[in-house]
């Protein structure tokens, strides 16, 4: 049992080391921010009939749009076509100007497409950004799924090893924050769904990526095998949040609920 452990621990610390590397080389691909299409014409703010709702993607601490290419090419290969990225600057000190810069790129899409919602994806602090525009800044009434990948929603206690940059402490466990995500949010229309991996070593403790919160429409999703760089890379996890984002039913488990596994990638 103890050497399955350890070898499953040394697969998924070598698939980092390749995933980061991999990411070093394409991370300046992402510096700029993303090109737009102009919105296809023919029917009102150019919304297409019965397309599907736009998906915003939003990386973690400092970190930029690159790092969702393969899980932005497995949406587009399953009908995503509305898919686009925002950046926020590194030089951010308050996660609450990044969610404000979020809630003008929503605004700015839904007037584009004339959809009146959005799906949004975040990986780790994206993740807790998006949170707080949903639940703090009103942005549950225009984004009706977030998914999360990695995200500290209790806080990590590795943030206290790099604690000299704003953002990260405001990821540390107490910070003010965390304590306002953790107040009441009666009526939160938002979808949420959270990806958290048992091998997760940025998220201490690995559950603090799980979202539990009484009043919240809540789906957390365990992953096994892979660390925290994986999770917008691997395409276990990848089918987890297409389905995440194409389940429209509202009779999802609220406050604790927990999925099975979506299986052992290791």
């Amino acid at each position: 049992m103890e050497f399955a452990k350890v070898t499953t621990l040394m697969k998924a610390a070598a698939l980092e080391i390749a995933i980061l590397t991999g990411h070093l080389v394409l991370y300046p691909t992402g510096i700029a921010a993303e090109r737009l299409a102009p919105a296809p014409s023919g029917t009102p703010a150019g919304k297409s009939a019965g397309s599907r709702r736009p998906v915003l993607l939003l990386h973690g601490f400092v970190d930029n749009r690159s790092v969702f290419v393969l899980l932005r090419r497995s949406l587009a290969r399953h009908g995503r076509d509305g898919i686009e990225s925002l950046n926020y600057s590194p030089l951010t000190c308050d996660l609450r100007t990044a969610a404000e810069l979020l809630g003008r790129r929503v605004e700015e899409i839904r007037a584009r497409t004339g959809h009146a919602e959005v799906d949004i994806v975040g990986h780790s602090l994206g993740g807790l950004i998006a949170r707080y525009y949903v639940q703090c800044l009103g942005g549950d009434a225009r984004v009706r799924t977030l998914v999360m990948l990695g995200t500290p929603h209790a806080g990590t206690t590795v943030a206290r090893l790099a604690a000299a940059h704003p953002l990260v402490r405001q990821m540390r466990p107490g910070s003010g924050v965390l304590r306002e995500l953790a107040g009441p949010a009666p009526g939160c229309r938002t979808r949420f769904v959270s990806f958290w991996s048992d091998l997760d070593q940025v998220m201490v403790p690995v559950e603090t990526a799980r979202l539990d919160h009484p009043d919240l429409l809540v789906h957390n999703v365990r992953v096994s095998g892979i660390g925290h760089l994986a999770l917008p890379v691997h395409p276990t996890v990848a089918t987890g949040v297409r389905e995440a984002l194409d389940a429209d039913a509202p009779g999802l488990p609220s406050g604790r609920g927990e999925e099975p596994d979506a299986s052992s990638v290791a």
